[in-house]
């Protein structure tokens, strides 16, 4: 609703306000205190949230299921940061810095400087995703929803698969960016230069990839929004750290192109080569873009709001439709890999996309308070105001309901549906080594160099050299190695044929003893320098 009308419905609209006070902001409240003030409903929301998302992880984890990529590979790059080493990935054969040169490391290293344990991350990253309903509901008051239509979008935001689902999969930097994207939205439109800053370069230093994303977002203030200034900015920062990451900091420490390029090697070898294929032979990928896979992706990542985004009249300005313009370049990124896995909701790869299908809703919501009063001349405005409200109540009827909590049962049927939740089930098919593990790693000795799978590696990260079944061959020298640990039951499904053939290999070799066997669960020892 336009908030120059406001005071002509106070004045003319017979209490109007005082009746129909949820109609929007600045209609008989306080748009200040609509900003800041969070309900204490919402605060135990995201209480509540977080500590689901913490314990579901550590479960996940103490249940061995958790894996070297990715958690193994951040918790040991930032435990040896916390121990003045450099952080060099055993796991990947590079410092840390020439993966997506994520500079949050350093500072998450502080943490474990008080006490090193991977749980440090699994919370980081759980409050870190309950905190992004906090400017979910921030966002939607300042465009003028009432308090439940803002709750429901913070609630929507907690139960969006994606966010559960990448709680779930070990753990991932980007998770701090997704409630600083939203932040840097909300600041821009506060107009608060200091904290939209603070926001941008917490997004930078998640990611290197998520500078496209900065950028994008840069546009789509200058051009859309209005906010020229914040526009430019974002705009700047993005493109001067996409440039610096790519062509700098990730050749250096990783010797190489930056990760992921192989997934698109059907557009060149480089960063700069895909990016001008993508320009000048668009046939390359009109393929992709117009596939059934691709169709498919975009339908299970906006089913959860799907029916929130449809126009909602014939006549209807799409205009809401624009903040999505900062997700493209991250769908594009998916959409184009040669990775299936990179378009599915189990993994990281779409969390940079859900603050802006949230502001899509949001956006949409506020087109429909404002749409009828903006059409009509500002003296007939209080009838207006009244018709309006009216028409608000028939649109919020759905099978019964009023808008809001169709909301929220919506998103809890499609959480749900595609949910990573239902994982725990297959966990407990593995229950029958697990205490057999637990035996296993309490007889390796701290900071010795260690062989095993990739879901067992996670539980030896805290050492300069822990490597995966997955890195050796026939030629590997293993005297390198003091403890060789193998799941035979339950093994990584890459590897099962390598770890049975190593353990057969291991008890003829005297350089190695078996020291601990139970439940197909073997640990060696190597006695032989």
């Amino acid at each position: 609703m336009s908030r120059q009308l406001v005071p002509d419905f106070m004045e003319n609209g017979e209490n109007f306000a005082d009746d129909h006070e949820d109609i929007g902001v600045g209609i008989g409240e306080n748009i200040e205190e609509g900003r800041s003030r969070l309900p204490s409903s919402l605060v135990w929301a995201i209480a509540i949230a977080a500590t689901i998302f913490f314990a579901c992880s550590s479960l996940r984890h103490a249940l061995f299921q958790s894996t070297a990529f990715d958690l193994g590979i951040f918790d040991q790059a930032i435990y040896l940061l916390s121990q003045n080493q450099t952080p060099f990935s055993s796991l990947m054969g590079i410092h840390i810095l020439g993966d997506h040169a994520a500079v949050i490391y350093y500072p998450l290293a502080l943490l474990y400087k008080i006490y090193p344990d991977v749980h440090w991350l699994l919370l980081v990253q759980a409050v870190a995703l309950s905190l992004g309903a906090w400017p979910s509901w921030s966002l939607a008051r300042l465009a003028g929803l009432n308090q439940e239509e803002s709750r429901a979008i913070a609630l929507i935001y907690l139960l969006y698969p994606v966010v559960f689902n990448i709680n779930l999969f070990d753990f991932h930097p980007e998770v701090i960016a997704l409630p600083a994207l939203l932040a840097a939205i909300l600041a821009a439109r506060l107009n608060k230069l200091v904290w939209f800053c603070t926001a941008i370069l917490l997004v930078l230093s998640c990611k290197a990839v998520l500078s496209i994303t900065v950028a994008a977002i840069g546009l789509w203030l200058f051009v859309c929004d209005k906010k020229q200034r914040f526009g430019a900015i974002a705009l700047l920062l993005g493109v001067a750290w996409f440039l610096i990451a790519s062509q700098k900091i990730i050749p250096y420490f990783s010797g190489s192109e930056v990760a992921g390029v192989g997934r698109y090697s059907y557009l060149g070898k480089s960063v700069l080569e895909i990016i001008i294929n993508l320009i000048l032979k668009p046939q390359l990928v009109l393929g992709k873009i117009l596939s059934f896979d691709t169709f498919k992706y975009l339908f299970v990542l906006t089913l959860p709001v799907i029916w929130l985004l449809l126009p909602f009249s014939r006549k209807s300005n799409l205009k809401y439709l624009t903040s999505l313009i900062p997700a493209i370049p991250t769908l594009i990124i998916n959409i184009l890999s040669d990775l299936p896995f990179q378009r599915s909701l189990a993994y990281q790869y779409s969390v940079p996309i859900v603050p802006f299908l949230i502001l899509a809703i949001i956006a949409k919501e506020q087109a429909i308070k404002n749409t009828n009063i903006l059409n009509q001349p500002l003296s007939s405005a209080p009838n207006t105001a009244k018709l309006q409200f009216k028409n608000i109540q028939i649109r919020q009827l759905w099978l019964g309901m009023q808008l809001p909590k169709a909301m929220i049962i919506w998103s809890l049927i499609i959480f749900l549906l595609l949910g990573e939740s239902k994982d725990f089930i297959l966990y407990a098919n593995r229950l029958d080594t697990w205490q057999a593990t637990r035996e296993a790693i309490a007889k390796v000795q701290p900071q010795s160099s260690i062989l095993t799978d990739n879901r067992l590696a996670p539980h030896f990260a805290h050492r300069p050299t822990v490597k995966l079944l997955s890195q050796i061959s026939p030629q590997t020298n293993l005297a390198e190695f003091k403890y060789i640990l193998l799941n035979l039951r339950h093994p990584w499904p890459d590897t099962e044929k390598i770890g049975n053939t190593l353990a057969n290999q291991l008890k003829n070799d005297r350089a190695f003893q078996l020291t601990y066997q139970k439940n197909q669960v073997l640990l060696f020892k190597r006695i032989a320098d």
